[in-house]
């Protein structure tokens, strides 16, 4: 493509991720409480006695596109000018134009972030197949992390999705990798975590990650390779160690005195998509 060429597919893309990030906005929100009221309905259905509750008032629908959107401490419903990505944060000055409420600045940081990841795939791959599926591939996994940082759960609903759509994307020619390298890339990455979790288990009596990690760890296997899991594992686990001793000085542990890794992860894996796996390593000393 020419010089041109390529600045309309980046803006085209920075535009669209603009977009998305905004969709991600809601899926951070809603998919935790989407999962907490399947698994009480769930309980409650299994709980004795759980017929005679038929008749009991059915909670209003929940979804990723009902109700809309609607200000935590009023109630006010969201226009459409109130939601334009980034602009919408800076007219209203992070506040809600009805109470006046501090808007949190996730919302426009998850918008630029996306947008910054879906502009660099068009850089990097131009206006095609390549690029869309990296961009798909990004923006779940910044959706994992601030879903995992707000609640310490990485959802099935999403990293199963990954890990699949990575061996799709290898099968289609999409992501430079042979199949066998992104299904071996699946399988260590799951395993490889799996080891860790029960070996420390044994250890100590205690949990120390959870399952989604370890999909989570699968899915960046197999959009990335196996060649790829040694220098995100290094770059998580530097990053984590560093952030927990930062909190933890800071007094800013949760309850319990933990953190989630699947963040970290997160960013080890965009990171180590952005600059290689050899560049990454280097960095840790390798």
């Amino acid at each position: 493509m020419s010089s041109t060429a390529d600045a309309w597919a980046v803006g085209l893309f920075g535009l669209l991720g603009l977009l998305v990030g905004s969709f991600l906005n809601v899926v951070v929100h809603r998919l935790p409480l989407m999962l907490e009221r399947q698994w009480a309905a769930e309980a409650a259905a299994a709980a004795p006695g759980a017929e005679a509750d038929t008749a009991a008032e059915a909670p209003p629908p929940l979804n990723l596109m009902v109700p809309r959107s609607r200000c935590p401490h009023c109630g006010h419903a969201i226009r459409w000018y109130e939601n334009i990505p980034v602009l919408s944060y800076l007219m209203l000055r992070g506040r809600c134009s009805s109470c006046g409420a501090g808007i949190g600045l996730r919302y426009p940081l998850m918008e630029l972030a996306t947008s910054a990841a879906f502009a660099a795939c068009a850089a990097r791959w131009g206006l095609g197949s390549e690029a869309l599926a990296w961009s798909v591939f990004c923006s779940v996994v910044l959706a994992l992390a601030a879903i995992d940082w707000d609640t310490t759960l990485l959802p099935d609903d999403l990293t199963l999705p990954l890990a699949w759509a990575g061996l799709c994307a290898t099968a289609l020619g999409w992501t430079g990798l042979t199949l066998d390298n992104s299904l071996w890339g699946a399988v260590a990455g799951y395993l490889s975590l799996w080891g860790v979790y029960w070996a420390f288990k044994l250890a100590t009596g205690k949990e120390g990650m959870g399952y989604g990690d370890f999909k989570l760890f699968a899915a960046l296997g197999a959009w990335m390779g196996w060649q790829a899991l040694v220098p995100i594992i290094l770059m998580a686990s530097v990053i984590g160690a560093t952030v927990g001793i930062a909190m933890k000085f800071t007094s800013g542990l949760r309850e319990g005195g933990y953190i989630p890794f699947g963040p970290f992860l997160a960013l080890a894996g965009l990171t180590t998509l952005a600059f290689g796996p050899g560049t990454v390593l280097s960095w840790v000393g390798l």
